[in-house]
């Protein structure tokens, strides 16, 4: 029977309305992705060509250690406050006022006199920092609501095969757009980039954060979080306790952060090993190696995007587990010495497992309420690049006394041995979760779990994620 709303979803009307919203949020979501995208390459680039204007600018290698020290520790303050922000800002306004504060740092850059150089490329260093979190962590968080819970993974998948393409043109052109159109050239192409996406954000509609938080506060577990949210300061507290009660989703965390920890191994000692094969063109080795991972990482996403169709599953917190320990030992195993062709086989598979778990990962914190999800990504930002900047100073000092392989295989190594707990703490909880009672109340209790706990899944206890759970 029809309502006075209008057709309901088991009414073929209904059902057409259903899929013409999708059709249009999913049109709206891969506009939202190209800019992100081109801002991506201005990443990227900038990475390049900023290193190697701080080196030409101040003669020193320790300057371009204190830019990097610097924009991580942005990147650490930022992760540490955005779900405050989120708590209290529409997405829309924190992913718009990112890119704008960017671009406006790179144009100050560009406009800033000589005695003022070094002082705009500390404020490029924290606000490029700080943004590239903030708009992250606002994206990242609002995917359930922006396309639906069910189409969250083929999201996360889209959204990194545009950032992994951005890597590779970014990384490949930034030499060539330096030597040939020079720094300010090259700086305005990066702010343009920025300024791109921020038009794109701007003109399109763009749900989470601020008016996301009071549906999903009528989530399992939420209710309180939600009077505190609404309450101001004493929000944040409450939020970082309710996901420090949850292990298994705590453990994926540190997870997150040891693999960035491992991460800067491979990324330090690349340099190294590839002067080590050719040192009168080291280049060639980082470049292709990047590129050939770049493609593996856009193959799985392929994959990941077909399997989601077609299954109406996602990967889950194992795809996330196992992923790392495929990724880590295939990180290790491209510094062993291999020939060339073998070593290009592994760079495939080190890039696939790479976006297994990033898609694993994230479609596992969207399993949250709307009014976790924000604080949740905000730590697993600080995490990162806690893990990554600790990893440099380490891994810097330990490649002056032994080799790569070495150094990125006890980087490495420690990102299998957490996972394996992981692992381990995942299997545990599932085989654990047959053992209640099941008689009228235990049965009662798990067959009649409430509709949004469905859908937001479990992630406390390491199940599967909501579009798996929804699915039965």
């Amino acid at each position: 029977m029809g309502s006075a709303d209008g057709p309901t979803a088991d009414e073929p009307d209904g059902g057409s309305r259903k899929t013409r919203d999708t059709a249009v949020s999913e049109r709206r979501f891969r506009f939202l992705v190209a800019g992100y995208a081109v801002s991506s390459y201005g990443t990227f680039l900038n990475m390049v060509a900023l290193n190697l204007f701080v080196y030409e600018t101040t003669g020193r290698a320790l300057a371009m250690g204190l830019f990097m020290a610097v924009r991580l520790a942005s990147g650490f303050v930022a992760g540490l406050v955005v779900g405050g922000l989120l708590a209290r800002f529409s997405a829309k306004s924190i992913m718009l006022w990112a890119n704008v504060g960017q671009g406006a740092v790179m144009l100050v850059l560009i406009l800033a006199p000589e005695s003022l150089v070094t002082g705009a490329l500390m404020a490029v260093s924290v606000v490029i920092g700080a943004c590239g979190t903030l708009f992250m962590v606002a994206l990242r968080s609002s995917i359930p609501e922006m396309v639906g819970e069910d189409r969250r993974a083929w999201a996360n998948s889209l959204s990194i095969t545009g950032r992994s393409m951005a890597m590779v043109a970014g990384f490949a052109s930034a030499g060539v757009v330096v030597s040939l159109v020079g720094y300010t050239a090259a700086f305005l192409l990066d702010m343009a980039t920025f300024v791109v996406c921020a038009v794109t954000v701007a003109l399109l509609p763009i749900a989470g954060g601020k008016g996301a938080g009071s549906e999903a506060g009528a989530s399992a577990g939420a209710g309180k979080g939600e009077k505190e949210a609404k309450s101001g300061p004493r929000w944040r507290p409450v939020a970082f306790l309710a996901l420090a009660a949850a292990p298994g989703l705590g453990l994926m965390v540190a997870l997150r952060g040891v693999d960035a920890f491992g991460s800067s191994s491979h990324n330090a000692a690349l340099p190294i090993y590839s002067t080590s094969l050719d040192a009168s063109n080291p280049a060639v080795f980082v470049s292709a190696f990047w590129c050939v991972w770049a493609l593996g990482n856009i193959g799985a996403q392929q994959v990941i995007q077909r399997y989601t169709q077609r299954t109406g599953k996602t990967v889950g917190a194992l795809g996330f587990g196992y992923g790392t320990v495929v990724m880590s030992a295939a990180f290790i195993a491209a510094f062993a010495g291999f020939p060339l062709a073998v070593t290009a086989v592994i760079a495939l598979i080190a890039g696939a497992a790479d976006g297994l778990t990033e898609v694993a990962y994230t479609s596992h914190l969207q399993t949250l309420p709307a009014t976790l999800r924000g604080h949740a990504f905000g730590l697993s930002a600080t995490f990162e690049n806690l893990g990554f900047g600790v990893g440099m100073i380490l891994v810097a000092a330990a490649l002056d006394r032994f080799s790569p392989l070495a150094v990125v295989g006890w980087s490495h190594g420690a990102a299998i041995v957490v996972a394996v707990v992981f692992l381990l703490r995942v299997a545990a909880l599932r085989r654990a979760e047959p053992a209640g009672p099941m008689g009228p109340a235990g049965g009662a209790g798990r067959a009649g779990l409430r509709k949004e706990e469905a859908v937001e899944g479990r992630p406390d206890r390491g199940d599967r994620d909501g579009a798996e759970v929804s699915r039965g």
